[in-house]
Parts: C-alpha cells; sequence; structure tokens
C-alpha cells in the first residue's frame, strides 16, 4: 500500500483528491505554478513543490517535472486529478517506470481511448453504438451540419459545428490549430451533428480482478461551447425511458471490458428524445461532475480509485442510486458577452450552509487567466429533483461572490427555468432560450443608492450630522456607478424629514456595511461591502456589482478613438490583419486566448487599421490597445 500521494493538478480537484487521503491516513503532496504559490490547494498539502512557470505548457503539462517532483517530494503514488496529464498514456508509464503506483487505467487503455477515431473503431467492434465517422474530404452537403472534432481532445477545445460546406476548410483548419495548441495533436475528424441530443454519461469502476462496475448514468446535456455547465444524477431522460438504463450499462460494461480497463472512467453517449444513444467517448479518469454520483450512492470515487490501485476488490455490485442530485460549474465569466473569462481578486467567497462546494477558491484568492475559468462546483441533494433544484438556485442567488464577475444568475436562472424543471434538456438548451437576464435596472438604482449611503455613513463617523444634510432645501447629494458599459448616477439629500431620493423610498438605518430602505412600503436590507474600486451589495432582490466612477478621469487611462483594447488578460494567438488594411465593422482582427478558451477581437467600425501594437504569441494585461482602426486618410 502507498503512504504518500502527489496530485498532479490544481484547484479544486486536488483539494478533493487531499480530502480523501487525509481520511485514509495518507499524506500528500501538492505540485503548483509560480502564480499559484499561495492558493489554497497549495497551503492543505502536507508538502509542495514549485513548478517554475504559469502558462499549463511550462508547469502542469511537464511530465518530467511532475515526476521528479514526486521523487523528490518521497512520493510513492500520483493521481492525476482531471485534465491536464489525467489522459495522457506517456505521463502515466513515465510514472509507472520511476517506480510510483499510478492511480489510474492501464497505459493501453489510455492509448486505446486517447484517440477518438481509434476509439469508435474499438467499440464499433465490442458492439458498442457509435455514429459513423466522416473523413473531412468525404462531406457533403447531404451529411450536414457536421461536427468537427479534435481526435485527441476534450473539454470542447478543437470542436467546430459546420452548418455550410464552404466553411468547412476553414473550419477545419481552426479546430486542428486549436487541438495542437491544446493537446499536442492537431489530427480532426466529422462527425453527424445532433443539434438537439442529450449528453447522457455512465460512470464505471473496475478493479484488477474482472469487477466493473455501471455506477448510475449522469446527465450533461446544459452545455456551452461543447462544455458541461450543469449535470445531474439520475438522467431525467433516462428515467422516462426505464429501459433505457439498461441498455446504456450493458454498453458501458462492454466498452471497459473490450479495453481491459481498471479504475475510475466514464463512458459518453448521445441521446435522442426516443432513447436512442451513440458512443462519444471514453473519459479514462475522474469526471468533473463525478460529486453527484457520490451524492446519489453514497460512495467516494476518490476512496474507490485509492483502493483499486492498491489492488483491492470491489464487492460483486454497486449500491444503487438514491434520490436526485444536481452540480452546477460556478465559472468567472460574463456569459452576456459571449462568455469572456474574467480575472481578479475574488474578495469573498461564501455559498450558504447546505450545499456541498467543491472549491479552489477562498476569500483573497487570485483568478488568473491561466487556467480553466471554473471557481467552484456546487451540489444539491435530495429526494425530489425539483426540491433540489430549487434550494440549489436559492443558494447561489444568497451566495456572496465579491471581486470576480460569475455566471451564478445565468445558473439560478437555468435552475428555475421551466423546461429544466420539466426535464426537457437538450445541448441546444441557449440556443432554444437564450442566456438568462440582465438584471433589473430597478434593483440596480436602489442597490447603487444603498452602496452611496454606506458610502456616507462611513465617512461621516464620528460626525453626528449626516453627509449631505441641509436645514433648507439644497443641492442633491450626487454619486455615479458604472455597472458593465451603463453608468447610474444617484442623487439624494437628507432633510430633516430624512431622506429625499427618485421613487418611494426610505431611509430606515444606514451604517457603511448595512443599508435598510423602505421601497414601496416593502422593508429590504442590503449588506454593502467596499473594495478597492468596487462596490458590492447584496439583497434579496439580487447582487449587484457596482465600480465607483470617479468625477476626474485619469489622462493616462483614456485610449484613442477605435482603440481595440483586450478585454481581459491573455496571449495574442493569431492576428489576422497588417496595418494599411481596409476592415469592415465586425471583422474579426485577432484572436486571444484565456482561460482555456479562444476569444475573437473584432473590428469596432469601418475603417483602416493605423496602429498594431501586439503579434502572435505575445501577453496582454487587459485594458491593453492591440490596435486602432480610423477612417481612412
Amino acid at each position: 500500500m502507498f503512504t504518500t500521494v502527489l496530485v498532479a493538478n490544481r484547484g479544486e480537484i486536488a483539494r478533493r483528491i487531499f480530502r480523501t487521503a487525509r481520511s485514509l491516513g495518507l499524506s500528500t503532496v501538492a505540485v503548483h505554478s509560480t502564480a499559484e504559490a499561495r492558493m489554497p490547494f497549495v497551503d492543505e498539502a502536507d508538502a509542495a513543490v514549485e513548478l517554475p512557470g504559469n502558462t499549463p505548457g511550462e508547469t502542469y503539462l511537464r511530465a518530467e517535472l511532475i515526476v521528479e517532483a514526486a521523487v523528490r517530494a518521497g512520493a510513492d503514488a500520483v493521481h492525476p486529478g482531471y485534465g491536464f496529464l489525467s489522459e495522457n498514456a506517456g505521463f502515466a508509464q513515465a510514472v509507472i517506470d520511476a517506480g510510483l503506483t499510478w492511480i489510474g487505467p492501464p497505459v493501453d487503455a489510455i492509448s486505446s481511448m486517447g484517440s477518438k477515431i481509434e476509439a469508435k473503431k474499438l467499440m464499433a467492434a465490442a458492439g458498442v453504438p457509435v455514429l459513423a465517422e466522416l473523413t473531412p474530404a468525404e462531406v457533403s452537403a447531404d451529411d450536414l451540419p457536421v461536427l468537427v472534432k479534435a481526435s485527441a481532445g476534450g473539454g470542447g477545445r478543437g470542436m467546430r459545428v459546420v452548418t455550410e460546406l464552404a466553411d468547412l476548410p476553414g473550419e477545419i483548419d481552426a479546430a486542428s490549430a486549436e487541438a495542437l495548441s491544446a493537446f499536442g495533436d492537431g489530427t480532426v475528424f466529422c462527425e453527424r451533428y445532433l443539434a438537439a441530443g442529450r449528453h447522457i454519461e455512465v460512470q464505471i469502476m473496475a478493479d484488477q480482478h474482472g469487477t466493473i462496475w455501471a455506477v448510475g448514468e449522469r446527465e450533461c446535456s446544459i452545455q456551452r461551447r461543447h462544455q458541461k455547465v450543469v449535470e445531474e444524477a439520475p438522467s431525467p431522460l433516462v428515467e422516462r425511458i426505464p429501459s433505457m438504463r439498461s441498455s446504456l450499462f450493458d454498453a458501458a460494461r462492454k466498452a471497459a471490458a473490450a479495453i481491459g480497463y481498471v479504475g475510475a472512467g466514464t463512458v459518453e453517449f448521445l441521446a435522442d428524445d426516443a432513447g436512442n444513444f451513440y458512443f462519444l467517448e471514453m473519459n479514462t479518469r475522474l469526471q468533473v461532475e463525478h460529486p453527484v454520483t457520490e451524492e446519489t450512492t453514497g460512495l467516494d470515487l476518490v476512496e474507490l480509485q485509492l483502493a483499486v490501485a492498491a489492488g483491492e476488490r470491489l464487492p460483486a455490485d454497486p449500491p444503487p442510486t438514491i434520490g436526485h442530485a444536481i452540480e452546477v460549474r460556478l465559472y468567472a465569466e460574463d456569459p452576456l458577452n459571449d462568455w469572456q473569462p474574467q480575472t481578479g481578486t475574488l474578495h469573498r467567497f461564501e455559498v450558504p450552509l447546505g450545499m456541498r462546494v467543491d472549491s479552489g477558491v477562498e476569500d483573497g484568492s487570485e483568478v488568473t487567466p491561466y487556467y480553466d475559468a471554473m471557481l467552484a462546483k456546487v451540489i444539491a441533494a435530495g429526494s425530489d429533483r425539483r426540491a433540489v433544484a430549487r434550494r440549489l438556485a436559492a443558494a447561489l442567488e444568497q451566495a456572496k461572490i465579491h471581486g470576480v464577475g460569475t455566471n451564478r444568475e445565468l445558473l439560478a436562472w437555468i435552475l428555475r427555468h421551466p423546461a429544466f424543471v420539466a426535464g426537457d434538456t437538450d445541448t441546444a438548451f441557449f440556443d432554444k432560450h437564450g442566456v438568462g437576464v440582465r438584471t433589473d435596472d430597478a434593483v440596480v438604482r436602489v442597490s447603487a443608492l444603498a452602496a452611496a449611503l454606506a458610502d456616507a455613513a462611513g465617512r461621516e463617523a464620528p460626525v453626528r450630522v449626516p453627509s449631505g444634510w441641509r436645514n433648507l432645501p439644497s443641492q442633491p447629494q450626487r454619486k455615479s456607478y458604472r455597472v458593465g458599459e451603463v453608468v447610474h448616477e444617484v442623487a439624494y439629500r437628507m432633510t430633516r424629514d430624512g431622506l429625499v431620493a427618485d421613487g418611494n423610498v426610505r431611509l430606515v438605518e444606514s451604517a457603511p456595511e448595512r443599508v435598510v430602505l423602505e421601497v414601496d412600503g416593502v422593508r429590504r436590507s442590503f449588506d454593502v461591502a467596499a473594495y478597492d474600486g468596487l462596490t458590492c451589495v447584496d439583497s434579496s432582490l439580487g447582487s449587484v456589482a457596482l465600480s465607483p466612477v470617479e468625477r476626474f478621469t485619469d489622462p493616462a487611462r483614456q485610449v484613442a478613438a477605435g482603440s481595440l483594447v483586450a478585454p481581459m488578460p491573455g496571449t495574442v494567438i493569431r492576428v489576422g490583419v497588417q496595418i494599411g488594411d481596409k476592415v469592415t465593422q465586425g471583422q474579426p482582427l485577432l484572436w486571444l486566448e484565456a482561460m482555456k478558451m479562444e476569444h475573437t477581437i473584432a473590428a469596432p467600425v469601418d475603417g483602416v487599421v493605423g496602429e498594431l501594437t501586439v503579434e502572435a504569441g505575445q501577453q496582454v494585461e487587459v485594458g491593453a490597445v492591440l490596435a486602432v482602426v480610423g477612417e481612412e486618410a
């Protein structure tokens, strides 16, 4: 039995594995990039080794550095987590060659599933239903729409939907380039695209003695950019078609047996509403969404991984699935702005009690542009699916998340959406229903008023006379806040009769961190937290992040008209124009990569590229001027 486990990963999955390892009396070792030296997962390990650098290519994707770190720290086992090198057969072999225990499947099993093209051939031979593979050269108009996929891919990288035959060559080139950057392999293939399919997966667990479990199924149909957002167990579709579960489990066990699988893995399928399903891929690792299976079976899947790696036997049958569990992925991103990643200091991170929170962050954590945008997974479980969804939505709405924009409003909106409540979800959910609603202007206005009153209360102490108080009517106090691109101005006066402001608002009490207002006869409390350049207001109406607008603009912060500025820190991966080129509004000019996602920077107006300040491979900070498009001279 091994005694010390190095986790070749970061963030929430590293913390998750450490938690189980500690409960079993095992020592733990973390590896970390330079940028993450003070992250929670590093502090929680018994020992830590720095991998010099910041980007994944410099750190978490360097197999030789991780194996060296394990040997140096005295680890005798390596757990890969998910992502990074978790499905890299070469890394698994390097761990074994170093005399360490690999907590994962056999190297041959990883290799056989590492190529989606070869995996589909193996599965077809094993009797598992598959979608026919199309080589790019043989795709015709009758085959459209098709999905271009990276053979070595995952997480939506190297994936493109093509609806016009003329677009196919360009999309293949783009998908291949992205796959090469992400996985070191630019091989792509095509398959028929089911625009409104259901993404169903089966958790498997197999030991070294021939026992293979199918440990329940999960549904992960709600996705953005082919990446999962909401996951649940069991699947509403499978629940509705009872015969489907046994067929799914049988196919998943066949898939595992065909490659001599050992350990935890997931067999993913694409299904239609009639219950027909087709093999997508097999993830030879622990899945991000494994908590919903744990919450409905009582299993600790990480503990089982460790036991199987140590040679222990599984019981003949897995426990039954009881109740329902839903997991949402809390991302640092802006869904209303093309899912743009958000970076910065997470000043506060607090989710109400009663939820399972698997998180890589805490108060004060720095969210960098180098890694995936997921901050945490929030999971609720119970006996009734609708009640679970309702509780989880309420917890998200009540959470206090300050400093970094997230998708939590979108997640709560999904959980309350009639289609989700009815179990009517598929991979086209956002195409059908949009991406939620913006915060109501009335909520922003009253929250901004609360922020202004809290600010005034903080500045007036210990003076007894309120800020802005006048014995006779005078000019109102004014303060402006920015939400996105919109500026909201607050105007109010404090008189001998109390607060005078727009609307039917009465001030009950105010303090620097809490304001109580009566709005249209309804009393509400507003918790106010002020940080440098940011004020966060939480109430039963929702959470609002406000940026105070300075009265005088620093000239150094002004940029020329027509400037394209970086919306986030990232790396310029491609430049599509040169100085002097004529461009049209909306034309893609540059491409940025940040948080494992590719983002297009387009021309704001028709004109000519007058300045170009960056080149491919260059790192840029948020707000940096990338190019300037001006009128033709």
